[in-house]
């Protein structure tokens, strides 16, 4: 279980991934690369072709996610085209009095017999808290109904430790630790790694350090002060074995024989950042919010090859062997800086029926990179070549650019118990490294990054309304979001320097896809959730989404599009005792698809959950949460899953229990 899997619940959210463990979310039709992900307000900077920025994060500490859907706010910068989610971990709490309490919990699947331990301790008084927990899971294949889905096991453990002072009288202090680490974890589909390869994250951790300041009433209307600092390193370390052999006869009449045996990629991503965010009461009606922040991350990458050649002679005998190792930096190292200046501000009028929000921000992007060979040595049978023949990738350089974004919104009251709610929005997302430096070579041509590339650009509305009484709560919307200045490939030609030696070059030219800023894109759609308490302690709920995606320059299907789905479920509650739930998920067939993309069929899933009140044993207490995913063991396919990679399946039956114990 991911947080993907949770968020999956929600209305306008789908899941998708590269695996049981590598997870992704789509929101209104776009990735995680139109998204800003944040663990308590830290971006989760990292590579975007690579799903797992929602794995990193421990379900056990999750107190709750924070969804904006679409681009609703300028306090975030870049990336915030289709959302914002900030993951909120559980933390401590200052106390009149003196307190030791914690958990141990411990949880079991049967789909992939996955095993979970959880403990945490929490302490504290009225000036000091700390907090430290940590988790370990183990999980292997997962079975789906079709069989084993191979190469989807998955290790991980996690240790978090926070702690609170407060100084002195409105000023409070916070640090804290969080370090995540997940081994041998198979990706049984991804685009990253295609055909029959097998790939597995040998190791992919996530260290963050955060600290932060708050100085609460500083005078009549300056109500707070905030500092922020945060470090995040991202580590990922993949085994790759392509599983392919090719074959090339040679003048003499021999064959050579070339099996790439192991590549083994790595990436480092190190983001530091610090913000300062003060707000004011201009008016008890009137709140104001201004604040810079800077980030800058930093990338560093390695891929070591490991192919064996092999000559055959035409008798079939093998007469020589070559051991080729050939060391690679697949994107320059490089880094992207952000600074920009927001704010916002809420105006609350006619005696609170009418909320007034707006906002903006400014941001300077700087990217820099180093220069960049296809090739940094060859090393054939322990003899190793620093200088080989190679290509300049790109040279060394820096580029600057400046974007903007707004947003404008209005809550109104119409009743009592029903909001109508209209925003407007311009958003902006700065091209990530890997899109700026990308450089695949496919033989005869190359798929090509470009350092210059402009922001994308994105204007969208948003019209929603909201009603609610004792029984009823219902809340829809329907929105529209125009990009422009999109990033896709194109045909161009790639102009280089190819070294022979450590100096000597010629220039050459080769076909390639260049990513450009040349499309444009229109998402429109509508969801909705409610709940209704019909009957005593029965309550019907339900979610459900539709997204239309377009391409409007080449009058094209967008790529990753969720079909239209929904869940309506049945809750009873027995106060004091449990409370379980029916839940019916439906999915439609999504034959509108992007050119390379496969027709998904639609489906339909059935799950039940049931969890206990909090057993009260004395000082302890004790709480049971149990269920079953896809009671009919259901073979069906996720439309995002499939078509980033291979997986043409999802998890069959799954009986799942956890139990905590308090004290």
């Amino acid at each position: 279980l991911t947080l993907s899997n949770v968020l999956d619940k929600k209305s306008g959210i789908s899941m998708g991934g590269d695996g049981v463990w590598a997870t992704n979310i789509n929101i209104r039709g776009l990735s995680e690369n139109r998204l800003v992900t944040l663990i308590d307000g830290n971006r989760v900077e990292t590579a975007n072709d690579l799903t797992a920025s929602m794995s990193m994060i421990d379900m056990y500490d999750v107190e709750r996610v924070e969804v904006i859907k679409g681009a609703q706010s300028s306090l975030y910068g870049s990336g915030a085209m289709g959302g914002i989610v900030n993951i909120i971990t559980k933390d401590g709490y200052f106390s009149s009095e003196s307190y030791l309490k914690g958990n141990v919990s411990t949880g079991f699947a049967s789909a992939n017999r996955l095993f979970s331990g959880h403990a945490d301790v929490n302490t504290g008084s009225a000036r000091w808290y700390f907090r430290l927990s940590g988790t370990y899971s183990d999980a292997g294949d997962i079975r789906t109904p079709e069989g084993k889905m191979p190469n989807s096991q998955y290790e991980y453990n996690n240790v978090t430790a926070k702690l609170g002072i407060k100084p002195f009288n409105d000023h409070i202090f916070k640090l804290q630790i969080q370090r995540y680490q997940a081994n041998d974890v198979g990706i049984p589909g991804g685009d990253a790694f295609p055909g029959p390869a097998t790939a597995t994250y040998t190791g992919i951790g996530r260290d963050l350090v955060s600290a932060g300041y708050e100085i609460k009433n500083l005078g009549n209307m300056l109500s707070s002060l905030k500092f922020g600092y945060f470090n995040q390193y991202i580590d990922r370390h993949v085994s790759l074995k392509p599983n392919t052999v090719t074959e090339a006869t040679l003048p003499n009449g021999n064959v050579q024989r070339t099996k790439p045996e192991l590549f083994t990629p790595t990436g480092r991503h190190l983001t530091n950042g610090g913000q300062i965010q003060s707000t004011w009461d201009l008016s008890p009606d009137n709140t104001f919010i201004v604040g810079a922040d800077v980030w800058s991350r930093k990338l560093t990458t390695e891929r070591i090859k490991y192919i064996t050649v092999d000559i055959i002679n035409p008798s079939g005998d093998i007469i020589k062997t070559n051991n080729v190792i050939r060391g690679e930096t697949p994107t320059p190292e490089s880094s992207f800086s952000s600074a920009g200046l927001f704010i916002q501000d809420e105006a609350r009028l006619l005696n609170d029926r009418l909320t007034l929000i707006a906002g903006g921000r400014l941001d300077g992007v700087l990217i820099k990179n180093k220069e960049n060979y296809d090739v940094d040595y060859i090393t054939i049978n322990d003899v190793e070549n620093s200088f080989p023949d190679r290509r300049l990738t790109f040279d060394e350089g820096s580029e600057r650019n400046i974007s903007w974004s707004a947003n404008a919104g209005l809550l109104y009251n119409l009743t009592g118990n029903t909001d109508l709610s209209f925003n407007l929005a311009r958003s902006f997302r700065s091209p990530s490294l890997e899109e700026r430096f990308k450089y695949i070579d496919l033989g005869n041509y190359v798929r090509l990054g470009d350092a210059s590339l402009a922001p994308e650009s994105g204007f969208s509305a948003d019209l929603g309304i909201r009603k609610w009484n004792r029984d009823l709560n219902f809340q829809a919307g329907v929105f529209l979001n125009h990009m422009t200045n999109m990033i896709v490939e194109v045909p161009g030609e790639f102009i280089y320097k190819a070294f022979t030696g450590a100096s000597d070059y010629t220039v050459d030219t080769l076909p390639a896809l260049i990513n450009s800023n040349v499309s444009r894109a229109l998402l429109y759609g509508i969801d909705y959730e409610f709940e209704y308490n019909f009957y005593n302690n029965f309550v019907l709920f339900s979610t459900g989404s539709w997204v239309r995606g377009k391409d409007t320059e080449a009058g094209e299907n967008l790529p990753l599009i969720p079909p239209l789905r929904g869940r309506l479920g049945l809750r009873y509650t027995r106060h004091g005792i449990a409370s379980a739930e029916f839940i019916v998920t439906g999915v439609s067939k999504q034959a509108k698809i992007a050119e390379g993309e496969k027709e998904t069929d639609g489906y339909v899933r059935l799950d039940l959950t049931v969890s206990s009140d909090n057993i009260r044993l004395g000082k302890t207490g004790l709480q049971l949460f149990a269920g079953i995913d896809n009671i009919l063991d259901k073979s069906y396919t996720n439309h995002l899953s499939t078509n980033r990679g291979n997986i043409s399946v999802e998890p069959g039956r799954n009986f799942y229990i956890r139990l905590n114990f308090s004290f």
